[in-house]
């Protein structure tokens, strides 16, 4: 069989509800990280807060307490990308078993597909995952690098570096935050590809409640309300 013949496997509808999924997935981190001005996210709140941190920081003696908050940070970072690995390792393994795999999918939609197309949807759960775990990674680092630049502030608050190391290192554990951020994205989206052994309706399906989910902790929870200093 080409590849040719297998891609004919999959209905218009697949394909459909495949595009809705990775769309879904870019356009709403593009909108969390660049939201309106009026209308913060949640991850620009908390930059804020950030900031203000590193600010708070530079007159704290000692600063053990800032150093025991990266710590967490960073436990929190390893501890996502141990889970997506082992998630991955799940995954590929599924795949390998793909006969098995067949029986249940097959039973669960009442049609009679080829091994191939349960593994190409096994396959865009593990690419999902594997962008969570390289964000994961990269978030780890970002921390520690932030941790750095935060042990070069100087302990005199009259030093002309003082300021601007602050603010670097708010600015890298920002971004440590937003890839952290990032990666949970792909778990969530990883999740609703799992649906789509189900049918691609129910992608489509899981794919809407997994928007609707991340857009209300960004954008309508009550955390960011607490956080904005408004009234709930």
């Amino acid at each position: 069989m080409t590849w040719l013949d297998r891609i004919t496997l999959f209905t218009p509808l697949d394909f459909g509800a495949l595009a809705m999924v990775v769309l879904g997935w870019l356009l709403i981190g593009w909108r969390i990280e660049h939201p309106a001005a009026r209308h913060p996210s949640t991850s620009q709140i908390m930059a804020g807060f950030r900031r203000q941190w590193m600010q708070q920081m530079i007159t704290r003696e000692p600063r053990i307490f800032d150093a025991q908050i990266v710590a967490s940070l960073r436990q929190g970072t390893a501890f996502f990308a141990s889970t997506a690995m082992i998630a991955i390792g799940g995954t590929l393994a599924l795949i390998g078993n793909a006969e098995r795999l067949t029986g249940i999918a097959n039973d669960l939609v009442l049609m009679d597909a080829p091994t191939f197309v349960w593994e190409a949807k096994m396959l865009i759960v593990a690419l999902f995952l594997t962008n969570a775990f390289l964000k994961f990674v990269w978030a780890n680092r970002l921390f520690g690098y932030a941790a750095v630049v935060m042990a070069a502030v100087p302990n005199d608050t009259t030093h002309p570096d003082c300021n601007p190391r602050a603010a670097q290192a708010a600015e890298v554990n920002i971004t440590a935050a937003r890839s952290f951020n990032r990666g949970l994205r792909s778990v969530y989206f990883a999740l609703a590809c799992v649906a789509w052994l189900a049918g691609p309706i129910s992608l489509i399906g899981a794919t809407i409640f997994t928007l609707a989910v991340i857009w209300r902790r960004e954008f309508a929870s009550n955390s960011r309300t607490i956080l904005l200093g408004t009234d709930t």
